[in-house]
Order: structure tokens, then C-alpha cells, then sequence
């Protein structure tokens, strides 16, 4: 039987049991990055607001925004090793945050759920990028947002090295990690060009779209 994309939702390799675990691993020590964008969405959502974050992985962002209490925060991962892994640290964090398993590409969700959408370092693995961005579309309300961090595919090798530097992993981890980038998540991600094609192809109407030091950032409105 042909494998879907509702039954694969990701690029290449999986994250699932050891790989996702060791992700955890190197990006806990980045959670001043994650406290930071969950102050930034705090401030752009009112109490009582909802917030999806699609692909959260480990949970540490979502997790950031709930300590911050008054919103209602969400995760859809496709792995179920990190769907478990974040609940646990949800448990261990003492805040409510309802981790889901599913697909980007046919979220679980009714349509005009979530006030805002956070997806950070995984809209390139996706399968069906199209797809995936409609039912970003579909499942924010009215006037709603939705963010998206991720690689730019004309990042520098110098500039890979600086951020992985910063990451501060360990000799063996950085290595790891910087040649990850460069033989396999530089080849799935976007060029600025390919963003706006996909968003203007999208039932978004349009989009702002800045450069970071290794990638784009990109803010949607419904």
C-alpha cells in the first residue's frame, strides 16, 4: 500500500525513538531562545486567547508560553516519541498543555480554533508544504496569525558556524549538528522566492518575511 502524506507528514528521516530523544537533548540548553518568542506571543495574544504551535518537538516553547499562564496552548507533532517526551516535560513543568499527535497536513483541530500559530525550525521537513499552510489557514480564527521560523536554503557556511557556535553543544554535538545542516537541512529548506510563491498561492493574502542569521521569518494574517 502507497505511504500517504497524512500517514508520513515529515522529509526524509523521522524523529522518532533515539534521534528524537538526542534532539531533546541539544536544544534544552536554548530555552532563553524559547522564553523569549513565548514573551513575544504573550504580548501579541490576549488572556484567554489560544496558541497552536505546530511541530513543537520536545514541547519547550509551548511549555515557556503556558508558565506564563491566561492562554490556552496547543502542540501537533507528528512523532509520537516527541509527543510523549513533551508531555512528560509538561508534567515535570507543572503547566497544562495539550501535546496531540497528527499531521501538519490534516490537523485534528476544528477550523477557527487557535488565535495564533507558531511553527519554528520545521515547515521545511514537511511533506505537503501546501497543504500544511492551508490548514494553518483553516484551523486560526479570523483575523488570526501565524508564525513561521525556519532555515533559509542561501544560509552561509559562515554563518552556520556562528550559530552553531552559539548553540554552545560540545565539540562532538556541534560537529554533529553543523554537518547536519549542511548536507540535509540546507537541501529541504526554502529560499525567500519559494516562500512567497507558496504563500501566494495559499488562502493567506500575503505575508512579511524577514531575515534572521540563518533563516526567515515569516508573520501571516487570516
Amino acid at each position: 500500500m502507497a505511504t500517504t502524506t497524512t500517514e508520513k507528514g515529515y522529509r526524509g528521516m523521522g524523529m522518532e525513538g533515539p534521534i528524537a530523544r538526542w534532539y531533546a537533548r541539544i536544544t534544552r540548553p536554548s530555552l532563553p531562545e524559547f522564553q523569549a518568542i513565548a514573551q513575544r506571543v504573550a504580548a501579541a495574544v490576549a488572556p484567554g486567547g489560544s496558541v497552536l504551535e505546530v511541530a513543537p518537538g520536545p514541547g519547550y516553547f509551548a511549555i515557556e508560553l503556558a508558565r506564563l499562564g491566561g492562554r490556552l496552548v496547543t502542540g501537533l507533532d507528528i512523532s509520537h516519541t516527541f509527543v510523549e517526551i513533551a508531555r512528560r516535560n509538561a508534567i515535570e513543568a507543572a503547566v497544562d498543555v495539550d501535546f496531540q499527535q497528527g499531521n501538519a497536513a490534516a490537523m485534528p483541530f476544528p477550523a477557527d480554533t487557535f488565535d495564533y500559530l507558531l511553527c519554528r525550525a520545521a515547515f521545511k521537513n514537511f511533506s505537503d508544504p501546501e497543504s500544511s499552510l492551508r490548514e494553518m489557514h483553516r484551523v486560526l480564527k479570523p483575523g488570526g496569525r501565524a508564525q513561521i521560523i525556519d532555515l533559509r536554503r542561501d544560509v552561509t557556511p559562515d554563518a552556520i558556524r556562528q550559530e552553531v557556535q552559539n548553540l554552545k553543544l560540545g565539540v562532538f554535538n556541534s560537529f554533529v549538528v553543523q554537518q547536519t545542516f549542511r548536507f540535509m537541512l540546507i537541501k529541504r529548506a526554502y529560499t525567500r522566492g519559494q516562500f512567497r510563491q507558496m504563500i501566494a498561492e495559499s488562502p493567506f493574502e500575503g505575508g512579511e518575511i524577514q531575515d534572521s542569521l540563518v533563516g526567515v521569518e515569516i508573520m501571516l494574517t487570516k
